[in-house]
């Protein structure tokens, strides 16, 4: 059951006598809203449930503490319900979780088969196979998952990121936050599994990578074996570093992210008033007689958009369950942050730098693969020895990707996709369930698989993909587009830019909109001429019946 959204106006009437009345109009749109649970109704539960009500959507609270679901229940009047309840009601579209951390995946695990968007606070998991494996449920399903990071949300960080990204600072080269407060002190995770994600989420957005080491440091002096200050230091391939300083034993509250560029430096207070929470500050360092001297300048104000972020975050999970888009904070990002907070838990107990592809695990799961410490495989994937995943690039799970390939930046694979030995695909590819390359095959850059027919944003299709198979030795050129349910024969060529709608022969050259056949290619990709000789290496053939065939 969904309910119907209404927009309200006030507009001013001028009576014939001159005299003014306000008359307020109440206007249903068309627009339908995810009837959504809250699961946990504690300190933090209690303000996601405000705002689901707020929006209009709450359709039932769970807690294992019945008299405080009750009371939660009551205030934002609706139904308190056990969670078997919620996850067997098919007009609850989508799930808020949040439990205790240590119940985080199980409830999203049983959200997600269940059928079920799921919004996880932070954090998803604290096992990285758990997180890997809700991505890979969440995708199987064809359901929205989400981590609650909030800050990503907070208008605050967003005008900061798009200072960033317009080059304002520059050149990024340092980044500090801190996060400290007297209390809220807890017993079921330290201080830097519940202060340090939005601080670590935040700098690895910024940043757009991930780190290369991680080195932390931490003390507990309330309970032996429970950090309650830790110290976490990051260092990226491109030459930045970022620190992470958390504590609930410190005598006033701080919440401050510093981001250093070599043009500008910025700062995102969230203790100030709206008016003061960003401020930019255009310092430089100029060098003179060899010497660095610091240029200093005003700070200057950076004006905001005044929100409540957890407001901007409930919305955004709303809209993209109704728009079926994928969250800023998905499935991926809370994995990337989990394997960062992972990697200091291990350097705060060995009291050494980890590594970061090492604490992900990807190189020894794949011995003689080369995996960008940027690039994800979820698990369970295969990984030929010799092959190379590069920047930014995710294989998905249950997808087998054989020997000496490459594998450029931004590469998307999976999941249930079937690669062979040598072959090579290039930056901003995406190879979809239903898609088998088998070996040698090149992708040229941003070439298009699709894998149905007709598709809608709006109409679930997950089960008209059609298969597509690419045969030995082809070769895609760049922008080009391959349409579900064909195959393309054994060493044809397809031009850039051709859109293939149809089977293509063995050693057929494709161009075209839609392509056609305008020629053969020879094993070495030549065209062949007149002679019917590859210039390459001299191979010969012919044509018969519309086939190409060697001479011997």
């Amino acid at each position: 059951m969904n309910t119907v959204d209404e927009l309200s106006a006030t507009i001013a009437v001028v009576a014939p006598n001159g005299h003014q009345r306000v008359v307020s109009l109440r206007i249903s749109s068309l627009t339908s809203k995810p009837r959504i649970a809250v699961a946990g109704c504690g300190y933090w539960g209690r303000n996601l449930v405000r705002n689901m009500a707020k929006a209009g959507v709450l359709a039932a609270v769970c807690d294992s503490n019945r008299t405080l679901r009750e009371a939660i229940a009551t205030e934002f009047q609706a139904p308190g319900r056990e969670w078997s309840e919620v996850l067997a009601d098919p007009t609850i579209a989508g799930v808020v979780i949040a439990a205790p951390a240590v119940h985080h995946a199980t409830l999203a695990r049983e959200a997600l088969d269940a059928g079920k968007h799921a919004f996880v606070e932070k954090p998803l998991a604290l096992d990285e196979r758990d997180a890997e494996a809700l991505c890979d449920l969440a995708a199987a399903k064809g359901r929205t998952l989400m981590v609650g990071h909030l800050l990503q949300y907070h208008p605050a960080f967003l005008k900061l990121k798009e200072l960033v990204s317009a080059g304002r600072l520059g050149r990024l080269q340092y980044i500090y936050s801190n996060r400290l407060n007297l209390g809220k002190v807890r017993r079921e995770e330290n201080i830097l599994w519940s202060f340090a994600p939005h601080d670590i989420s935040m700098i690895l957005s910024l940043a757009g990578d991930m780190p290369q080491t991680v080195i932390a440091t931490g003390a507990a002096y309330l309970h032996r074996e429970i950090a309650d200050v830790t110290t976490t230091h990051l260092t990226f391939a491109s030459g930045l570093n970022a620190h992470v300083f958390v504590s609930w034993l410190h005598p006033f509250k701080e919440q401050k992210l510093v981001v250093v560029g070599d043009r500008g430096m910025a700062v995102f207070d969230d203790g100030r008033p709206w008016a003061e929470k960003v401020l930019l500050y255009p310092h430089r360092v100029d060098w003179k007689d060899g010497q660095p001297v610091p240029n200093r300048a005003e700070a200057e104000p950076v004006v905001l958009d005044e929100a409540e972020p957890l407001a901007l975050e409930c919305a955004h999970f709303l809209d993209c369950i109704a728009g079926r888009t994928t969250p800023r904070t998905d499935g991926e990002e809370g994995t990337r942050v989990l394997r960062v907070l992972r990697a200091a838990d291990r350097s705060i107990q060995e009291k050494r730098p980890i590594a970061l592809a090492a604490a992900s695990a990807a190189p020894s799961a794949h011995p003689g693969a080369t995996i960008h410490p940027t690039a994800f495989v979820d698990s369970p994937a295969q990984i030929g020895a010799g092959t190379k995943i590069w920047h930014f690039s995710h294989v998905l799970g249950h997808t087998s990707i054989g020997r000496d390939c490459v594998i450029g930046q931004n590469v998307m694979i999976g999941p249930r996709v079937s690669v062979g030995d040598r072959c090579k695909i290039q930056n901003n590819v995406s190879i979809y369930q239903g898609v088998t390359l088998e070996d040698g095959v090149f992708c040229g850059p941003s070439m298009v698989f699709t894998n149905v027919l007709n598709p809608r944003a709006e109409v679930e299709r997950k089960n008209e993909f059609l298969p597509t198979l690419v045969r030995r030795g082809t070769t895609i050129g760049a922008n080009a587009t391959i349409v579900c349910g064909t195959t393309l024969g054994a060493y044809s060529f397809i031009a850039a830019g051709a859109v293939v709608t149809k089977d293509v022969p063995d050693h057929g050259l494709m161009a075209g909109v839609p392509a056609r056949r305008i020629g053969w290619v020879s094993h070495a990709g030549e065209r062949l001429g007149e002679d019917w000789t590859c210039p390459r290496t001299g191979q010969r053939y012919r044509e018969r019946q519309g086939r190409l065939e060697e001479i011997t």
